[in-house]
């Protein structure tokens, strides 16, 4: 069976991580988004792959190639305009042929066992369409969907908080028949502008085609719509990780596992380093640092003496060098931290961390979540960033500063100094 995977979007909810990649290319566990997507649609023999990109379309094109190295052969075709999901599989339509074909969204982590439940299903079915199906907290983020016994029966996208029955939503994977085609030439563009392809499969459902629900597990699918949905893929990523360790841990310096030390890259005396943790190629722990679990060090990256990081993703070429907390952050390519830099993951009052996206406040539900940092940014000497702030590419933070709010990128943020002069000069006391 062809897959089709959809990764021509941005990902603008993600800023500012993605102002130089697509947010396909985001490194979760050590690898990119859709390096994950493609592994496991490998896993289910899946040999030919489809993918539709568009925005800096170059980067998904440069990692995966032909396909060769990943175990399949992959081609391209270029949304020119994002006009919805329902556009980008009409694009397919000579690719897949008069077969079934798998649909993935290429802005979430699956495993292997998800893709495998809904080729079940189909085949259970006779090949009839397939929607997956997850649980989650939070229903109105998502795409609702009603079932009626094995059939899919609704579907609301973005549901209202009254508009909520339920918590199943659209998982983003599918497996479609050729009709499919005919359904999107008849969809209307949605409120959002978008042509949906939900909105063609309730066109589908209303003519009489049966939409067949799968229902996959909870820990097997996360959604990355949104900055801190990285943290929680990368910690999904990095349970399954077997240890292994290709790099150099000097005598002195404590690993847990598991953990992945890739080639060239080194742990340095009296450094703890505990599981699990994934350290890319030529990276440089320490000596005399911690880093604790559920983080992911991309190559060519220097954490310094007396740093602590604990569950974030810090990207390529970044420099941690010294007296330096990170914590529950996503920290973008080439960054420079000055030292005794601070990150504050905890709000005082302890309450959920709220962060803007495009001009909403939204409640990120994580009582724990730092800074997220686009690429090339750097900070001064003891620099303070507040929780949930976010800080655009190239923009520099300087010595002292407390960053309470999200900076624009090329930005340069400083203390102005005030210098108060006093004459040392005192007064004479007059005798009486």
């Amino acid at each position: 069976m062809k897959a089709v995977v959809l990764a021509a979007g941005q990902g603008v909810r993600l800023w500012p991580l993605t102002e130089n990649r697509p947010k396909h290319m985001i490194p979760i566990g050590g690898r990119p988004i859709i390096s994950h997507i493609i592994e496991s649609l490998r896993k289910n023999r899946v040999s030919d792959v489809l993918v539709i990109v568009g925005y800096k379309k170059e980067a998904i094109q440069n990692f995966l190639g032909d396909g060769g190295r990943l175990g399949l052969h992959v081609e391209y075709l270029i949304q020119p305009q994002i006009a919805g999901t329902a556009d980008a599989i009409r694009l397919a339509e000579d690719y897949v042929g008069s077969e079934p074909f798998l649909i993935v969204y290429g802005d979430q982590l699956i495993t292997a066992r998800s893709v495998e439940k809904v080729l079940t299903v189909h085949e259970t079915y006779r090949n009839d369409n397939v929607m997956a199906l997850v649980p989650v907290d939070r229903p109105e983020y998502y795409g609702l969907v009603s079932v009626e016994g094995s059939n899919v029966k609704g579907i609301i996208e973005k549901p209202s908080a009254r508009d909520v029955i339920g918590n199943l939503v659209n998982a983003g994977l599918y497996v479609l028949k050729p009709e499919i085609f005919s359904a999107i030439r008849d969809t209307r563009k949605s409120k959002r502008g978008e042509l949906e392809v939900t909105d063609s499969l309730q066109s589908l459902i209303r003519h009489g085609s049966e939409v067949k629900a799968a229902l996959i597990d909870r820990d097997s699918w996360v959604d990355i719509g949104r900055p801190w949905d990285l943290l929680e893929a990368n910690e999904r990523v990095l349970k399954l990780c077997e240890h292994k360790i290709d790099g150099v841990v000097e005598e002195g310096a404590k690993v847990t596992p598991p953990v992945v030390i890739s080639e060239n890259a080194s742990v340095r005396t009296g450094s703890v380093v505990m599981g699990p943790l994934f350290v890319g190629e030529g990276s440089e722990l320490g000596p005399n640092c911690r880093i604790r679990p559920y983080t992911s060090i991309g190559k060519d990256v220097r954490i310094g003496p007396s740093c602590d990081i604990k569950n974030s993703i810090i990207m390529d070429g970044t420099k941690v060098p010294h007296l330096t907390y990170v914590g529950d952050s996503v920290i973008g390519e080439r960054c420079n931290f000055g030292a005794g830099t601070n990150v504050a993951n905890l709000r005082l009052d302890d309450a959920t961390v709220k962060t803007p996206i495009r001009g909403r406040i939204v409640d990120s539900g994580r009582r724990k979540l730092g800074v997220i940092l686009g690429d090339d940014v750097k900070t001064g000497i003891n620099a303070s960033l507040m929780p949930g702030v976010k800080v655009g590419s190239r923009s520099w933070i300087g010595p002292g500063v407390a960053i309470g709010k999200d900076v624009p990128a090329d930005t340069t943020v400083l203390l102005r100094q005030q210098l108060i002069q006093q004459s040392k000069k005192r007064k004479k006391k007059r005798r009486v």
